[in-house]
């Protein structure tokens, strides 16, 4: 593998060139997957305006708003890894309301958020309606290993210091969830395009030789 040091601005322009020029069946379905201290979030809403000036209809869908109920999600108390790597994201409304809907039989009409987590209950968002061509990006932590139907994957990675150093306080108990990834699913050595993260400053492309 090669790694290719690239400016936070050539990287999107390069993904969003890329994503733009790769054809999905009906609408492409797109993960960026990484923990929060990669900000896949971040990444996500700065391909948004390329995507748009390339031609494509666009929708970011954050799975942070696709999370399970609190009776639900933290039955475990509110610091399980374990919980947090298994099953705090709705994987099943994820699919129903978005992934499914965007995929080649689909109806295109998507659910851009499902729950709203703060106030502990259902989002009441309205669909929106996302044409042949479109493409719809999934972005949050977790999203590789339970088998969701994506068209195109990529995964922003840190290395165990610089993830340890840039998690919040508050989140380092998910700490554990992430190492267990990168032991069980190892999502860098299968998604599409893999970025080094572990300064957001000086990203790094990781290519095949």
């Amino acid at each position: 593998m090669r790694v290719r040091p690239i400016t936070p601005e050539l990287l999107v322009t390069e993904l969003a060139d890329l994503l733009a020029g790769t054809a999905g069946p009906g609408r492409l379905r797109v993960a960026v997957d990484g923990p929060p201290a990669a900000e896949p979030d971040v990444l996500a809403a700065a391909l948004v305006d390329p995507l748009r000036a390339a031609g494509r209809q666009v929708l970011h869908v954050r799975a942070a708003d696709f999370l399970r109920p609190a009776s639900v999600r933290l039955e475990h108390g509110r610091t399980n890894p374990d919980a947090y790597y298994e099953g705090w994201v709705d994987e099943a409304g994820l699919r129903r309301e978005v992934l499914d809907p965007a995929g080649p039989d689909g109806s295109g009409r998507l659910l851009p958020s499902l729950w709203d987590a703060a106030a502990d209950r259902a989002s009441r968002a309205g669909y929106v309606e996302l044409p042949p061509g479109g493409v719809v990006l999934v972005s949050g932590a977790l999203l590789l290993g339970g088998g969701l139907p994506f068209d195109f994957t990529v995964h922003l990675v840190l290395s165990p210091a610089a993830l340890d150093r840039r998690t919040e306080p508050g989140q380092r108990w998910t700490l554990p969830a992430f190492a267990r990834y990168a032991d069980e699913v190892a999502p860098a050595s299968f998604a599409d395009i893999v970025i080094r993260a572990d300064d957001p400053r000086h990203p790094a492309l990781v290519e095949p030789t």
